[in-house]
């Protein structure tokens, strides 16, 4: 299944972000540079939402990016995702 999901985006010290996703609290993670940090967003949004699926959990729809509040410092970003790629990768290497 493909999702796509906003992701807030915090810079950090020395070029570093944090990301997290407010649709899915708890769901965040972090990178040394931007290309790092949108890799790790693509692979902690897609093992969540896989997550999800495997224990029939019920996906909340993604909210419109225009009402997200965010700090200063903060921007957004959409990120997108392919669950099925993951799962037949995943599956290869069990």
């Amino acid at each position: 299944m493909k999702y796509a999901y906003t992701a807030v985006f915090t810079p950090e010290e020395e070029g570093a972000f944090s990301v997290c996703f407010p649709d899915l609290p708890g769901c965040y993670t972090c990178g040394d540079d931007m290309p790092d940090t949108v890799n790790m967003a693509q692979d902690a949004l897609c093992l969540w939402l896989y997550d999800m699926e495997q224990n029939k959990k019920a996906i909340p729809p993604a909210s419109n990016p225009r009402g997200i509040a965010i700090a200063d410092n903060e921007f957004t970003g959409i990120v997108a995702v392919d669950t099925e790629t993951y799962r037949r990768f995943y599956e290869k290497i069990s």
